[in-house]
């Protein structure tokens, strides 16, 4: 990537107030057309979203979009459109048993409803609190509690693939855990044992840094520091780690971006999380700067390897590995080209990754790390180019917000357009999502307003504590 040294925040603002206005009629579109009873939308054909089920993992992103228009803009139909749907339709994903992406659906829609009403966008209102508190606390059990031990006291929160399955992805739910702990509940087990919703996060967060980012020193032949395995897999009968693999990469040898992406924002996020808990919480982990120096060596060593293994531009191709990048010639040297004949972009890895980069970049300025300036220029870069034609569907006939967005390539789920060779021009529901909600944390950035995180209003997380 070709970082942008001259870009500030203001840089950006006619680009987010554009996104913001072609956002809305989008998410009416989307609310109008799409049947509840056909599934979530989940990605974009010819322009027009379908769902595909497989979890219904994208819902919290529908209603959750509309939140974010709501915060971004005041136009209280998006809250309405939001609100009601997470009250109404939401409830099976807070007690689904079987996922392992709860920060994704019920963090989007509860967490965005509790955050806005702590944060005095919406009126106080003590039983609308204690829903969307009850909800979240119960979202952080049911997450915790799908587990699987490792030897020596480790565990993680495993896939929908089984117990025997780490996947990258699941680093940004651990939100949920998070804002469990943060509300002051815990998992309940046999013989009323009370389980530590933050231990349960941190022995996640431990795990996927130990098994899931790569740093260089020698693990394997493809060891290069910051590759991100999407999974990693263990041997049930004794814990033991066995494997990288991958479901949606190009190999287990190779990187998925958008895997590579949930990494580097799923950190910088739980960076900003622990500043706010007490010392004496994280002393059963060798205290803060233990806990802290492995998150953080995490998320540079993603941030670095994005910034390295990405088009000029900060746009990212769908694998660092995909098997006809060569034929691009020196790729890295120029910007993406979505409709190349050869491997697709994925501009929804870009906007997960670009909060990441801005997110770490701002927790590192603040402690005096030059990297810091690095990250959050490289953010800025990648977004100079995301929030604009060809990435930004300016077309008012397409449901979509960001195009070229990828969902499984191995799989071949993704639309190829008729005289074409790879995918390229369609949405998917979380690249829309977070393009969204990086602009929306970009635009309280350059207006000034309480800085963005996702456990604000909560104790030590009031705009005071992040300042």
């Amino acid at each position: 990537m070709r970082i942008n040294e001259t870009l500030v925040p203001d840089s950006l603002a006619p680009k987010i107030r554009r996104l913001w206005e072609l956002s809305g009629p989008k998410i009416l579109a989307i609310e109008r057309a799409c049947e509840p009873s056909r599934g979530a939308p989940v990605f974009t054909v010819c322009g027009a979203y379908t769902s595909r089920g497989w979890t219904e993992w994208t819902q919290g992103f529908q209603y959750g979009s509309a939140l974010l228009q709501f915060d971004a803009t005041g136009d209280a139909e998006f809250l309405a459109i939001g609100r009601d749907n997470t009250v109404r339709k939401m409830l099976p994903h807070v007690t689904h048993m079987g996922v392992h992406d709860h920060g994704f659906n019920n963090v989007s829609t509860y967490g965005a409803l509790l955050r806005m009403m702590l944060e005095g966008a919406l009126p106080p209102n003590e039983w609308e609190r204690a829903c969307y508190e009850t909800a979240l606390k119960c979202s952080a059990a049911v997450q915790a509690r799908r587990w699987t031990r490792l030897p020596g006291g480790g565990g993680f929160i495993y896939s929908f693939n089984g117990p025997h399955s780490l996947f990258a992805d699941t680093i940004r739910s651990l939100r949920s855990l998070a804002l469990g702990h943060l509300l002051g509940h815990a998992l309940m087990e046999e013989y009323d044992e009370r389980v530590s919703l933050l231990d349960r996060l941190l022995q996640h967060a431990l795990a996927t840094a130990g098994y899931n980012v790569y740093y260089g020193k020698g693990r394997d032949a493809y060891d290069v520091r910051g590759r991100v395995a999407h999974e990693s897999i263990f041997n049930l009968n004794d814990g033991r780690y066995r494997c990288p693999s991958s479901q949606q990469g190009f190999s287990p040898f190779s990187t998925w971006t958008r895997g590579l992406a949930w990494v580097m924002c799923g950190y910088a996020e739980e960076l900003e999380f622990l500043e706010i808990i007490p010392e004496e919480e994280l002393a059963a982990w060798g205290g803060r700067a233990a806990v802290e120096d492995c998150c953080r060596a995490a998320a540079e060593a993603a941030c670095d390897f994005y910034i390295e293994h990405t088009a000029a531009d900060g746009i990212p191709y769908w694998d660092t590995g995909a098997p006809l990048l060569g034929a691009l010639g020196d790729w890295r040297a120029r910007p993406a080209d979505p409709f190349n004949d050869h491997e697709p972009v994925d501009s929804s890895a870009a906007a997960i990754a670009a909060q990441g980069l801005l997110r770490l970049g701002r927790f590192l300025a603040a402690r005096n790390d030059p990297k810091g300036r690095t990250y959050w220029q490289a953010g800025l870069t990648v977004l100079d180019t995301l929030f604009d034609e060809p990435y930004l569907a300016a077309d008012p006939e397409h449901q979509g917000l960001l195009l070229h967005s990828v969902y499984h390539r191995p799989n071949g789920w993704d639309r190829v357009p008729e005289g074409r060779r790879v995918p390229c021009g369609e949405a998917s529901m979380w690249g829309d999502y977070h393009a969204r909600e990086v602009a929306l944390y970009l635009q309280r950035v350059i207006r000034d307003e309480p800085y963005l995180t996702f456990f604000s209003g909560l104790p030590g997380g009031t705009k005071e504590a992040q300042e």
